[in-house]
């Protein structure tokens, strides 16, 4: 019986073990996940000031997330 999951191959990039890993994108597991209502709290934007820099994170019209310098 076969217990590993099975995933669409990448033909760019045959698995050389035999094995169909998954996409990075399923594979990557942030060390903590925060809401954005935990951050934004009501608010569309926050600056977030990074090595000196300062970077404003907004909410979109339509939802989205967008970093601006």
């Amino acid at each position: 019986m076969n217990t590993r999951p099975t995933f669409k191959p990448d033909h760019r990039f045959p698995p050389r073990d035999g094995y169909r890993h998954p996409p990075a994108s399923l594979a990557f597991q942030p060390s903590r996940t925060v809401t954005s209502e935990s951050l934004f709290r009501g608010t569309h934007e926050i600056g977030i000031e990074h090595e000196g820099s300062l970077y404003r994170l907004k909410i979109t019209r339509q939802g989205k997330l967008i970093l601006n310098k």
